[in-house]
């Protein structure tokens, strides 16, 4: 699947483009391969036994599914912005041009985001934390499930990492994208402050996924981490959209990542933080979850 998702990429992501070339090229080539990785495994679903609504993560009725879901959004929204407002006062993040943003600005970024956090949330739960968690569960239990949707849904963001500058653009711009993407992994331990640094990224964003995975484990759906991965994907939206990651020369930029400015070791660590809380809130009333596969 994702070998067919790598071969879109690299034939239809300049032809995408040219519909439009204000978009980010790799934005647009991230978008194809996760539509193509989520065709591929609704065809594949039926070979899985995960064809149903329930394993895809959608067994709640759609009033209750919608309500958990408004919830999450509203908690993830919560929860990210404090470690936002820290990133702030450290001066890790700052305002892009040393303004702050006008309502306009803001106005046209939170519908934005919020259009984008749920598009990314729906598809990438959907394959993940959906179907994806449902056929490794069944076939070698819910800790392996957790695990290894966690390193395929940290190890995807750094899929079309690679940036090409829209004036550098080429009909070979697509094979560009995927190659840049393999170099990104061959440095994986590169040194902090190394601009080709991932570990510190790879790690918050596995965290993240450990966090999402555990939620689904212990509602058997995906309505919250829909939620959550949505309000948390808008906030970020507004810090990128509006602010600038400090330069190498600020003695705390280690915290934040090179590889987006925002994920790292501090998020990192509060994504451990707020897990724990998260956990015990979906967690609280609930049967304990079985980790064995099923019989």
């Amino acid at each position: 699947m994702f070998l067919i998702g790598f071969a879109v990429l690299a034939v239809f992501t300049y032809p995408a483009w040219l519909l439009n070339p204000e978009w980010r090229f790799h934005r647009v080539g991230g978008r194809l391969g996760q539509l193509t990785l989520l065709i591929a495994l609704l065809l594949l679903a039926r070979r899985l036994h995960v064809a149903d609504r329930a394993s895809f993560g959608y067994g709640l009725p759609a009033a209750a599914f919608f309500k958990e879901l408004g919830k999450a959004l509203v908690l993830g929204v919560v929860t990210m912005l404090p470690i936002v407002v820290v990133m702030g006062a450290l001066g890790l993040r700052v305002w892009k041009n040393g303004v702050g943003p006008d309502l306009e600005f803001l106005s046209e970024v939170a519908l934005k985001g919020l259009l984008t956090g749920l598009a990314v949330a729906l598809i990438e739960e959907t394959f993940l934390r959906g179907a994806m968690f449902t056929a490794i569960a069944r076939e070698s239990g819910v800790r392996l499930a957790i695990l290894l949707t966690s390193l395929v849904y940290a190890a995807t963001h750094f899929f079309v990492s690679h940036r090409i500058p829209a004036e550098q653009v080429t009909p070979y711009s697509g094979i560009e994208l995927v190659l840049g993407t393999f170099a990104r992994f061959a440095d994986f331990l590169a040194p902090l402050g190394d601009e080709r640094a991932i570990l510190d990224a790879f790690l918050s964003l596995f965290a993240v996924g450990v966090l999402l995975a555990m939620v689904r484990a212990v509602t058997g759906n995906i309505a919250a981490c829909i939620g959550l991965h949505a309000g948390w994907v808008w906030v970020i939206a507004f810090v990128r959209e509006g602010t600038s990651a400090a330069d190498n020369s600020h003695p705390l930029r280690f915290l934040t990542s090179q590889f987006d400015g925002v994920v790292g070791w501090l998020v990192l660590a509060w994504t451990i933080a707020i897990g724990v809380v998260i956990y015990r809130i979906y967690a609280r009333g609930r049967p304990p979850v079985s980790l064995q596969p099923a019989g």
